[in-house]
């Protein structure tokens, strides 16, 4: 039995609070699950956040620094527990000293949901005080919050206004793979709806919302996905030259959310060879208005043409 002394403290009340904004869905959750992006709005006014860390998966990280006018820090530590994209995240915090010790936690749920206006964003915040001596933290958490959506407000607009420098660079690359298998069977793994589907456009966090494929001169090829942070990605391909068993030449575009970030001249060659497929792709790329790919692209078509060879060993 607790004595008067050893009573747990006093919970304060769950807040509720709410801003509509002239803005997509995706522009407002986007706020949330982008590192940079929290760093210039998840603090009251006069407070910054110098540190973040964001992780937007489930049981990913939603850490981050804030330090007060006066220099002193808390740190937030939480990680996502829930993520529907873009409609509702929900987000366990403990706030802590700048040693480590915890003062309180915070079950944040944030719902964003499509107005006439743009979008309407209510979060509440249910807590627990560890340490009473910083009960005043929650309770007064109520205009600190009127501003933090005020800031975010400003970054949401920064984002829809932010003007577009027009740059283009160009990056080349060529990769080879030898397969165990005929030219026939590697060109229908590449053509073939449910033998491409087993490789291409598949990763942990990615849920395909548009798919099609329409393999000939003139025909289209669309993978359209949401990722865990909301963001969705679009690959737009048009094929130019279909030689079956031999050849595949075709541009595409590729999409985050509205923005185009790249396009692409691709051509796959295949060649029998020591009984089996040698598989050579070159690929010509344009990556515009500031898009830094940093070797991404070349990287993931290493990682995609891997997961090619394991799907004809199944």
């Amino acid at each position: 039995m607790r004595t008067a002394s050893e009573a747990a403290p006093a919970q304060p009340r769950p807040l509720s609070v709410g801003r509509t904004y002239a803005a997509t869905r995706e522009t407002v959750f986007l706020a949330w699950t982008r590192t940079e992006a929290v760093k210039r709005w998840f603090c009251p006014t006069g407070y910054t956040v110098p540190e973040a860390q964001i992780d937007a998966r489930v049981g990913g990280a939603f850490d981050l620094r804030m330090q007060s006018p006066e220099g002193e820090s808390h740190w937030i530590r939480g990680r996502f527990v829930e993520i529907d994209a873009p409609a509702r995240l929900v987000i366990d915090m403990e706030v802590t000293d700048a040693k480590g010790q915890a003062l309180f936690g915070a079950r944040t749920t944030a719902e964003f949901t499509e107005v006439a206006q743009g979008t309407r964003l209510d979060v509440e915040q249910r807590y627990t005080v560890h340490d009473p001596a910083f009960a005043w933290m929650p309770a007064g958490a109520g205009e600190g919050w009127a501003q933090t959506l005020d800031k975010l407000g400003r970054e949401v607009m920064r984002e829809a206004e932010a003007p577009t420098q027009r740059s283009v660079v160009h990056a080349t690359f060529r990769i080879e793979r030898q397969y165990a298998a005929s030219p026939a069977r590697v060109y229908r793994a590449l053509t073939e709806r449910d033998a491409k589907d087993r490789w291409f456009a598949r990763s942990d966090g990615l849920t395909l919302i548009e798919r099609s494929m329409d393999v000939r001169p003139g025909g289209r090829e669309v993978a359209k996905g949401r990722w865990a942070s909301g963001m969705v990605s679009t690959f737009d391909a048009l094929y130019f030259d279909v030689v079956p068993d031999s050849r595949l030449v075709y541009t595409y575009e590729m999409h985050l959310d509205a923005r185009k970030i790249s396009v692409s001249l691709a051509t796959i060659d295949l060649r029998a060879r020591d009984g089996g497929t040698h598989l050579v792709m070159t690929e010509q790329g344009a990556f515009l208005d500031g898009y830094d790919d940093a070797g991404s692209r070349e990287r993931g078509t290493q990682q995609l043409l891997d997961a090619l060879g394991a799907s004809l060993g199944d």
